[in-house]
């Protein structure tokens, strides 16, 4: 190996170890003549030596047990089972009730078990040994093995060694490498005077490329037929990825985004939208209510139109729900159940302007978690209200958001929702099967008619993670909010 190619470590090692030629160098004895105090500064050196053929290494490998946490916590106060025994010993009624009252609630019921294994049974309601000689012998000989630590675990017990293994976090095994360097015959060859230390360039920069610096400098040299581990790079989330995706393609359709607060009122989220104030959706398996804040104050103007229009339709020509209309139910604080609470605000703000208006957000809903549900989620929603906006222009919008997305085979058919109508359910096709993704339809005259909005409403949505699970080809939803990077880096850039 030329000496030219070695680093400055390599070759302030090399020197001094030609001054021993026959010598078994340890690690301290390369650091002390090499004036390091950084033992991978040495080993590092070593290794590249070694790997030119100029030094001989001999590693030798033992495993060291010591005291964990808990060990040390021990080797302080006393082993658990030494402390009991010193309690039950001099305590005049050793009872249960006396030992929770002495003892951490942690340390009793383990420290019964203990005790149990040493031979201290209770009888009457007490603690006693059948021989209190032998318990005392036991806990003294392993406290006497907590007290030798560290050891090479070849030196110890190995009876006792085990038991103190099958203890959470008493002691532990290290393992440990010592090495020592031997020069070689062609180390010892390599010139004295060639193993100067230089100044090496290590990365080529605009600054030196600028000067004429680069001309004299040295530069240390690299192997590029080795072998290197490939870099692995940061990148989005597949939720996030698709959140992006879903988001590039409204904005290319000529949609605005729209985002707005999680806290929300029973009246915006359910009663604006025709919900009547008796529907599942109002009760507590369905819907987070709020304690701070429980009640928002809304204007008496819109409960009374939302009341008009639930209890006999107001001026729509609806004959509403029927019954009575509360605004202190409409008043109650919740956490949004779905985005078009948002929206319907937006359209209230706006009455008379027409838009198209998208959002991608979390929703909430009291849901067990399973396989296919969450209690946070996250909602895909469109909304177009322009003069003349009709179910042909909904159907054709969705399809071209499909096919955008990938699913250029889409079909609806008639559903039912308390504030569309008509209503539609949307259908993909997927790996020969029809799939329900969302639900669409046309506001009703109950949803505009109070707010002033005269024009049509077009509005459909569906749940983002369900779409994921399509797109990723889950059967679980909860995949996608596990923390595993390798399942991570092996899905497909979206």
């Amino acid at each position: 190996m030329d000496a030219d190619s070695l680093l400055n470590p390599e070759r302030r090692m090399l020197r001094r170890m030609q001054e021993k030629p026959g010598h078994e160098w340890s690690l301290t004895e390369i650091l002390e003549a090499c004036q390091w105090k950084d033992q991978a500064v040495a080993v590092g050196a070593g290794h590249g030596l070694t790997n030119g053929g100029l030094v001989k290494t001999k590693e030798n490998s033992s495993s060291l047990v010591r005291l964990a946490t808990e060990g040390v916590k021990a080797k302080e106060s006393g082993l658990l089972e030494a402390r009991l025994w010193s309690w039950i010993s001099t305590h005049e009624e050793p009872s249960m009730a006396n030992l929770q009252s002495n003892f951490e609630r942690h340390e009793a019921g383990p420290g019964v078990g203990l005790m149990k294994r040493l031979g201290v049974q209770m009888s009457n309601g007490a603690f006693a040994a059948e021989n209190p000689e032998q318990v005392t012998t036991q806990i003294a000989e392993r406290t006497a093995f907590i007290q030798s630590l560290p050891q090479p675990e070849n030196s110890l017990d190995s009876d006792m060694l085990e038991h103190f293994k099958s203890r959470r976090g008493l002691i532990e095994s290290v393992v440990s490498t010592t090495r020592t360097w031997t020069l070689t015959s062609a180390g010892q060859a390599v010139a004295s005077d060639s193993l100067v230390e230089k100044q090496f360039i290590t990365e080529i920069t605009s600054e030196l490329l600028q000067s004429d610096e680069w001309k004299d400098a040295e530069y240390r040299p690299f192997d590029v037929t080795l072998e290197s581990s490939t870099p692995r790079t940061g990148r989005s989330h597949p939720m996030q990825a698709l959140i992006e995706r879903v988001r590039s393609i409204f904005l290319e359709m000529g949609f605005s985004e729209l985002v707005d607060d999680y806290v929300q009122t029973a009246g915006w989220n359910m009663d604006a939208l025709f919900i009547p104030q008796d529907h599942p959706a109002r009760e507590m398996q369905d819907t987070f209510y709020l304690e701070n804040p429980q009640s928002i104050e809304l204007p008496k103007h819109l409960t009374d139109a939302w009341g008009a229009i639930h209890e006999h339709g107001g001026d729509t020509g609806s004959v509403g729900w029927g019954g009575s209309f509360s605004a202190e139910t409409s008043e109650k604080g919740l956490l949004r159940t779905h985005t078009t609470v948002n929206t319907i605000q937006y359209l209230a703000e706006n009455p008379t302007e027409a838009c198209r208006v998208f959002s991608v957000d979390r929703v909430f809903r009291k849901e067990a978690i399973d396989r296919t549900h969450l209690p946070e989620f996250h909602q895909i929603e469109g909304i177009i209200m322009e003069e003349g906006a009709n179910l042909q222009m909904l159907v054709t919008t969705l399809k071209t958001f499909y096919a955008k997305m990938g699913y250029p085979e889409v079909r609806v058919r008639p559903a039912y929702f308390p504030y569309t109508e008509p209503s539609l359910e949307i259908e993909v096709k997927w790996r020969g099967k029809w799939l329900e993704l969302g639900g669409a339809g046309i506001f009703r005259p109950e949803v505009t008619e109070p707010l002033g909005i005269s024009s049509p409403v077009l509005a459909w949505g569906m749940g983002l993670e369900r779409l994921a699970m399509l797109v990723l080809g889950l059967d679980d939803i909860r995949q996608l909010y596990i923390s595993d990077l390798e399942w991570l880096r092996n899905q497909p850039i979206l």
